[in-house]
This record gives structure tokens, C-alpha cells and sequence, in this order.
């Protein structure tokens, strides 16, 4: 009985109608032999029909039920199955392997030695690396209070993706918190220690100062919001005036021993804008007056200084993209901005980026006279082969020749023209008297009179208030130079731009002694700023060479007109160089893969190097350069001998002069300048006014 209930449930679930089968029979074809035995006297048997019937249905069931979402479960099982397998087995190994001896970290070896803590040390992150944390939220972002929004296993990104990008953007028109939403900075070393599980920023070398006595008094995180302008964090955290106030507390609670500070990346102007509010008076500065920085300051150690600004922060705000995120595009077409899905990833990440203000701080400073013009630059004539350089030794502070730099360089063929920052198609390398230029008054009079106004819905970013006539002018073999650009930038982003030229000042200045260089938005930019009366604190600049980073762009038009699309793209189909400097609409030069390196050395090699206008005092200066070598094994992670702008952070050499310095050497004793790169040479090629 209990058989044929199941029978019923599973077959009658759609009942089949009799009369439908019998008169079916008459068209169908004539039965074979075995067909007509489950007929009884012309009639069909009901048992087979209704097995039939059951099968046809359970397998057509079957075959819908299996959709993509299926597979993407099954891609995800296997891929977290593996990770998994991979896991267990590396923590099944051994500590040591045969033929692997894991490397002693400095902080052992240096303890052995017999060196100890000695000078307070506090680490200024840059930017992107600091953990952010809820404080007050929209109803989308229920109990998330406390929780990291930015860095750590980001789990929210994906749970909800679009609240989760609505809580970090700022408010498009002051840069700081949009109603009902507040974001801020994570306090103590946890703050950056990893910026994501297995990541490490900070963590090694925490954990190396913590070898030789190091801890929290002594040692402190000087985090702060990464997103909102320097002057910014001031007024809406008071981040500055607590910097201020943990310096001088470590400075006391530690024996009068003078701070050593430690920033990396956008945290060296950061702490290049503090020194200068620090000592300024109130309202706008905190009121240390002169003589505060060399009384508590021993050295200022900038690792992966970004002084001169990045060429990537360009790219960023232009069309969201750095080289990485271009050949993704090129192998996948519409993966990151696809509307099927509703990803439109390089939508959201350029709406969201251009409400961050710190990017702007990034956009190369200098002009045409640092970075080259449309016929010139610094870095002509480089070495692009980087396999090849990563053999080249180094010259120290005491036989140091621009001759050496240039003996290990060569020129190519057709030199790459690193001064044309954004250019579009054949412009790369047009002759300069055939470009046209862009009259940018005249373009934003063609926008405004003819009243465009965007009719997409949601504005994505502000290329919807453009024409279509205006956005293919901007690409009319045109060619930027890091002066034209910021026009550039103020016609395709005019918001954006009032905003960051509020903030910063991207020029270099003529007379320091004028005025209005008292403000505070020149104060994080080396050239239009002195250093403070402190002819006994030691600068150095710490940076990693050896790894092709991005210099200038070469652009094109989007094949796509849909509202709420990006105009404009990296092409990275444009024909690449043999000598390696120029790759997928990306042109190269040498740095850490983020940072050139005439941007991290400049102002150690020659714009603060002795008595300068700005240095006036002739604070010591050194360059070491860290050649990188990536890891022999998967066993060394991100290796111990990297130059990467974040992965330096676990090099071991940078970690002992840093742990050499804190413990009281100076930079003499720890080796002077070391130098790989030809800094020298491009230095020297720079016409400034010292």
C-alpha cells in the first residue's frame, strides 16, 4: 500500500488525461512489435503509458533545475576545497624543509648583537592601508557598528556590495561625511598591521622592533582617515593635534629621546604637511612654533615616499584604471563593466574614488619642468630591461658618479616620450608642432551653453554633463603634459577638481618667501614649501627599484555611447616596444611598481640635498635604494629581498636600518646613500632653481 502512495505522489503530481493519450494513437506511427505487447486488445497499457510519462517528466525537471547559478556553486566548492587542501598541507609541513633554511629575521640577529629599543618610533601609514571602521550608518548597514568596512577580509563587499560603497564615499561637495554616515579611522597598531588575512603592511616589522624591546609605549600607529584631505583629518578628528600630543607625550615618557618616524607612502606628505601645521600658529596650525620639529624629531624615515606625486592617481581619476585593470578589459571584454550582471565595477570604483581627496594629493607636482614636456623628460634614454638590472650593483654615498648611472644606462632606439602623460592613438609620438592643443574655455562653453544635463538617472560621475562633441575633442590627437592635465582634469571632473585644488597645490614655486604660501593646501607639496630650522634631523628616502612602473598613458575613445559608460580608455592594444618600456598603452620606467623613481628620490638626491631654498637649514639627506628580488619560492611569500612599494615593508635590509636608526645610528654609520637606479642622472637633467 505504502508503494502505491509514493507511485501516486511522484506521478499524479500533473495528472494526464486518458482520452489526451488514446487520441494521440491515431497519429502516431506504427508500433514495432514490442510497442503493441503493451497494448491489451488496442487499448494502451496505463501502467507503461504513466511510466513513461513519469520519466519524461522527472528528466525535463531535472534539466531546469540545473542553472548557472549552479555552477558558480560548484566553482566556488571546488576552488574553497582547494584552498583548503592547500592549507592543511602547508601546515602539515615541516619548519624547515631539506634544501630550505628559513632566513633569521633581523630583529633576532640584531638582538644578538646587543641592540636595543632606544628612540620612540611612530609608523604613519599611506594611503589605502588603514582599516576603517562604522560608527554611524544608513539601515542597509545594520550591525555593522564597529565593524571594518575597509580592510580585513572586506566580507561585506560582498554580502552588500552597493551599501558598502555608499558608506565609504564622501560627500561629492566638502570631502567630508554625507548625512546619517560616519566612517573613521581604526586607532593602535592593529590599524595597519595587515590590510588583509595573510597581507601584512606593517606586521613584520612591528613585530621585528618588538625583538628588541619595542611596545606600545614606545611605539605607536599614527593612523587617520586616508580618505578625506590632510587638513581635513584636522578639523573633523583632530588627527593632526593627537599626532602632535602622542610626539611630545613619547618624547617625555621616554627619557627626552627624540622620535623617530617612520611614514611610507602617502603618509610621507602627510607628516611633510604636519611638520609645516605643527609649527604654524593657531587657527590654522597647532601652535608649536619654530624649534618644535628639531626638538623632537631625530629622523624622518619615508618609505616609498610619493613627494613628486604618482602618474597611477591620474589614470585613476581619468578612467579608474591603472595597467593591471586595462588588460583585465582587454582579455575580458565587459567583465568589470558589464551591465548584464549589474557589476559595473569601474562605474561605481570612479564614482567612488573621486570623492576621495587624497587622491588629488597624489596627481603628479612639478609640472612640465619635473616631469618633462611633449619633446623631454628626466627619465629618456632609460634602461627598460629589467631582468638585466637586476644584476647591477650599487654605488655608495662615497664613490657615487652620475657617470656609473649612465654607463649602466642605454638609450633606445625611439625614445619614449614619458612627458606626454595621457595621450590619445598616433599622439604618443607625433612630432609636437603637429598636435593640436585644447582650448579649454571653449569646450566648457560649448557644455554650458547648450544646457547638457543627464538624463541617465544616476550620475555616475560627471562625464554624463559632457557632450559627445566635447568628450571626442578631449581625444583628438591630444597629448597632456603633467601642467596640461590638471586642465585637463578640471574640464572632465570641474566638482572633483574645486574640491582637490582647494585642498592641494600641484605647481613649484618661485619665491618661498611669499605669502600665501603660508596656507595650508601648499604645505604637503616639497615644492612649494621649506623644511623646518632643524639642521640635525636626518631625511632619508627608502624605496625599491628594479620593477617596471606606470609613467604615462596612452588613451582611446570608448567604442560604447551608453549613458552612465566611461568615455575613455587605456588602449592596451597599442603596439609595445621590444626594449620593454612601453607595454599595453602603459609607458614604464623604473620604481616600485607604483612610485617612479624620480618621484621617491628627487628630493633626497638634489632638491633637499645640502643647503637649499628648500632646505634652508640643510637638514642630512640619504637615498637607499633597495634592488628588488622576488622570492626563489612559494615558501617566502612575497620574498625578503622585495622592492614592491608595499612588499619592501618585509624586506629585511629596510627592516635593519630602520631597527639600526631607531636604536640610535645615524645614516652615516649605516652606509651613507645607496644607490641602484639612475636618479642622479634624471636629477641632474631637472633645471630647478636650488
Amino acid at each position: 500500500m505504502g508503494s502505491i502512495l509514493r507511485f501516486r505522489k511522484l506521478c499524479y503530481v500533473e495528472p494526464v488525461k486518458i482520452s489526451s493519450l488514446l487520441n494521440k494513437k491515431s497519429y502516431e506511427p506504427t508500433k514495432t512489435s514490442s510497442e503493441t505487447k503493451d497494448e491489451i486488445g488496442g487499448v494502451p497499457n496505463v501502467d507503461n503509458v504513466f511510466d513513461k510519462e513519469c520519466k519524461k517528466r522527472k528528466t525535463k525537471r531535472q534539466s531546469r533545475e540545473w542553472r548557472c547559478v549552479d555552477n558558480c556553486c560548484w566553482v566556488i566548492g571546488y576552488l574553497c576545497t582547494t584552498w583548503w587542501l592547500l592549507m592543511f598541507m602547508y601546515n602539515c609541513l615541516p619548519v624547515t624543509l631539506p634544501g630550505f633554511q628559513v632566513p633569521e629575521s633581523p630583529g633576532v640577529r640584531l638582538k644578538r648583537e646587543g641592540l636595543t629599543a632606544l628612540h620612540p618610533v611612530v609608523l604613519v601609514p599611506g594611503i589605502v592601508t588603514g582599516g576603517l571602521e562604522l560608527w554611524e550608518g544608513k539601515p542597509c548597514a545594520d550591525g555593522l557598528f564597529r565593524k571594518r568596512l575597509w580592510g580585513g577580509s572586506f566580507s561585506e563587499l560582498f554580502k552588500r556590495p552597493l551599501c558598502w560603497l555608499e558608506h565609504l564615499s564622501l560627500d561629492s561637495e566638502t570631502g567630508l561625511d554625507p548625512e546619517g554616515i560616519r566612517v573613521r579611522a581604526i586607532p593602535g597598531l592593529v590599524a595597519a598591521d595587515y590590510f588583509a588575512p595573510g597581507y601584512f603592511v606593517w606586521a613584520v616589522l612591528i613585530e621585528n622592533l618588538a625583538r628588541i624591546g619595542y611596545e606600545g609605549k614606545n611605539m605607536h600607529m599614527a593612523s587617520y582617515d586616508w580618505r578625506i584631505s590632510f587638513q581635513n583629518t584636522e578639523l573633523r578628528d583632530q588627527a593632526l593635534s593627537r599626532l602632535k600630543a602622542k610626539i611630545e607625550l613619547m618624547y617625555i615618557t621616554n627619557g627626552y629621546k627624540k622620535v623617530v618616524v617612520v611614514p611610507h607612502s602617502m603618509g610621507s606628505i602627510y607628516f611633510l604637511h604636519f611638520l609645516k601645521w605643527v609649527e604654524s600658529p593657531p587657527p590654522m596650525g597647532g601652535g608649536g612654533g619654530p624649534g618644535w620639529f628639531a626638538k623632537h624629531i631625530k629622523a624622518v624615515m619615508n618609505i616609498g615616499p610619493t613627494f613628486l606625486g604618482v602618474p597611477k592617481a591620474v589614470s585613476n581619476y581619468f578612467s579608474a584604471e591603472a595597467k593591471d585593470i586595462a588588460n583585465i578589459r582587454a582579455m575580458a571584454p565587459g567583465l568589470l563593466d558589464s551591465d548584464i550582471f549589474g557589476f559595473q565595477t569601474l562605474k561605481h570604483s570612479l564614482r567612488v574614488s573621486r570623492t576621495w581627496d587624497t587622491i588629488g594629493s597624489l596627481i603628479p607636482k612639478g609640472g612640465e619642468t619635473i616631469w618633462g614636456n611633449l619633446d623631454w623628460s628626466p627619465e629618456e634614454g632609460c634602461n627598460c630591461d629589467w631582468a638585466k638590472k637586476r644584476h647591477q650593483y650599487p654605488s655608495s654615498s662615497g664613490n657615487n658618479s652620475t657617470n656609473n648611472n649612465a654607463k649602466r644606462d642605454f638609450r633606445v632606439e625611439e625614445p619614449v616620450k614619458y612627458g606626454r602623460m595621457i595621450s590619445f592613438g598616433k599622439a604618443s609620438q607625433m612630432p609636437s608642432s603637429q598636435l593640436q592643443s585644447l582650448d579649454i574655455k571653449k569646450l566648457q562653453r560649448s557644455s554650458t551653453s547648450k544646457n547638457v544635463s543627464s538624463t541617465c538617472g544616476e550620475i555616475w560621475s560627471e562625464y554624463d554633463e559632457m557632450t559627445r562633441e566635447s568628450i571626442k575633442e578631449v581625444a583628438d590627437n591630444k597629448a597632456y603634459t603633467a601642467r596640461t592635465l590638471l586642465d585637463l582634469l578640471s574640464f572632465v571632473a570641474p566638482k572633483m577638481m574645486r574640491r582637490v585644488e582647494a585642498q592641494f597645490s600641484h605647481g613649484l614655486a618661485d619665491n618661498l618667501d611669499d605669502p600665501k604660501y603660508s596656507h595650508f593646501k601648499y604645505w604637503s607639496n616639497p615644492l612649494e614649501t621649506k623644511l623646518p630650522d632643524a639642521p640635525d634631523v636626518e631625511i632619508y628616502c627608502l624605496y625599491g627599484v628594479g620593477i617596471p612602473t606606470e609613467r604615462s598613458y596612452i588613451y582611446k575613445l570608448s567604442t560604447t555611447e551608453k549613458c552612465n559608460s566611461i568615455p575613455y580608455r587605456i588602449d592596451s592594444s597599442a603596439e609595445a616596444s621590444q626594449n620593454g618600456c612601453h607595454d599595453g598603452g602603459v609607458c614604464m620606467v623604473d620604481g616600485d611598481q607604483s612610485v617612479p623613481v624620480l618621484s621617491a628620490g628627487f628630493m633626497c638626491a638634489k632638491g633637499w640635498k645640502g643647503q637649499t631654498r628648500f632646505n634652508p637649514s640643510g637638514m642630512p639627506t640619504y637615498i637607499r635604494e633597495y634592488q628588488h628580488k622576488p622570492p626563489s619560492s612559494i615558501l617566502e611569500g612575497r620574498g625578503t629581498e622585495s622592492g614592491g612599494h608595499v612588499a619592501i615593508m618585509g624586506n629585511v635590509a629596510l627592516i635593519e636600518d630602520v631597527m639600526r636608526v631607531a636604536a640610535g645610528a645615524t645614516g652615516e654609520e649605516i652606509g651613507g646613500d645607496r644607490i641602484y637606479s639612475g636618479i642622479l642622472r634624471m636629477s641632474e637633467r631637472v633645471n630647478i632653481q636650488l
